[in-house]
């Protein structure tokens, strides 16, 4: 069948919107017409280069934040069923290797193929250019940037019907990223104090969580006023428009403790910017690295010391350190009983030939979240 995309054919370049082939899913994959997909800053990384060598080789379809319904399933498929509603995981889940068993199913080995781009059942291409050349499919070989897309099982969890897609399609990355990040990686508890860093889509996420947490004191920390207001109505008790403002205020908010977790949601990771922030922490805090780091910078700048003397903890985190197939339902139930606010997240919705003009206004500071609503 023939549909459109949004294809990255050069770094640095605009998003190319084109016609392309789609080949019908062999076993184990599901052919899903999409509905609506979220603008991650993930695949803003993608086309500046900070994922570069991490990631599909090029010409690829970007999106990893989609949800839609099922079209049409390959042989062997026995999770959903053709007339389904599905979100996709962009991290695949198994549910068979070390990872998935041991309950981190957000690390499963079916990771290591997605940077190929092409498909997990047998290393071939289903999406096809103009001219019949392969185009593969970006993080987590999914390509929500298009109408339609064929896709393994695993990246589907199938979602009750009732639920609006163009609100759903978020759960695939930020929302649980966020979520998690303050939930699980950092273990947000009733009474702590929460700094989050950076409060874009992932960020207000984790305001959210923090909140559904019961931590007493959460600290907002973007230079983008538009998105300290927006933090205030997911819950953030404070806000600062810099770490050194929040460093500042450390007495005040925080009794002189320093804060018992620090959450970096900043659009793109920096090492001494984290150096900054890891003064932000108290004694034993968690600080959660969320955000992307460009694959080029070698190490970090922080004060290693206190690693030991004030056993401060520093901890990595893939997609909130989730597991997709029980948390994606889970946190949609919260958004029907009212706990999860999904619909404040959504500043505008485009077009896939409005791609473009999305990523510029995420990149001015004009969105939390961005999504693209397709016919």
């Amino acid at each position: 069948m023939k549909t459109k995309a949004a294809i990255l054919r050069e770094l640095n370049t605009p998003w190319s919107v084109e016609e392309i082939e789609l080949d019908p899913p062999k076993a184990g994959e599901v052919l899903v017409k999409i509905a609506a997909s979220g603008m991650c800053h993930s695949d803003e990384h993608l086309r500046t280069g900070d994922l570069a060598g991490a990631t599909a080789p090029m010409p690829t379809i970007g999106g990893h934040e989609g949800a839609g319904v099922v079209l049409e399933v390959g042989p062997g498929v026995f999770s959903v069923a053709p007339g389904d509603h599905v979100v996709f995981g962009f991290v695949p889940a198994c549910g068979r290797c070390p990872s998935c068993a041991d309950g981190h199913s957000n690390l499963c080995d079916m990771n290591n193929v997605t940077a190929t781009g092409m498909q997990l059942s047998d290393g071939t291409s289903r999406h096809h250019d103009s001219t019949g050349a392969d185009v593969t499919l970006a993080i987590g070989a999914l390509g929500t940037f298009a109408h339609h897309t064929v896709v393994n099982e695993a990246s589907c969890i199938k979602i009750d019907k009732e639920l609006p897609l163009a609100r759903a399609c978020l759960l695939g990355c930020g929302v649980v990223t966020g979520w998690g990040s303050a939930v699980y990686a950092a273990e947000v508890k009733p009474g702590d104090t929460v700094a989050i860093v950076g409060v874009g889509g992932i960020g207000s996420n984790a305001v959210q969580g923090a909140k559904l947490a019961g931590a007493r004191v959460i600290a907002a920390i973007d230079p983008v006023e538009f998105k300290r207001e927006k933090a205030m109505e997911f819950g953030a008790t404070h806000t600062f428009a810099s770490i050194a403002e929040a460093t500042a205020a450390l007495g005040e908010v925080t009794w002189d403790r320093g804060f018992d977790k620090v959450i970096m949601t900043i659009g793109v990771g920096n090492g001494d910017v984290l150096g900054e922030a890891f003064w932000l922490g108290g004694k034993r805090s968690k600080i959660v690295v969320t955000n992307i780091h460009p694959v080029q910078e070698a190490s970090i700048a922080i004060p290693a010391v206190f690693l030991t003397i004030y056993e401060k903890q520093l901890i990595g985190s893939l997609f909130g350190s989730a597991n997709p197939r029980k948390d994606i339902p889970k946190l949609l139930e919260l958004y029907t009983q009212g706990l999860l606010d999904l619909d404040g997240l959504v500043t505008k919705e485009y077009t896939l030939d409005q791609i473009n003009e999305g990523y510029d206004d995420m990149n001015n500071g004009k969105n939390i979240r961005g999504v693209l609503v397709y016919d």
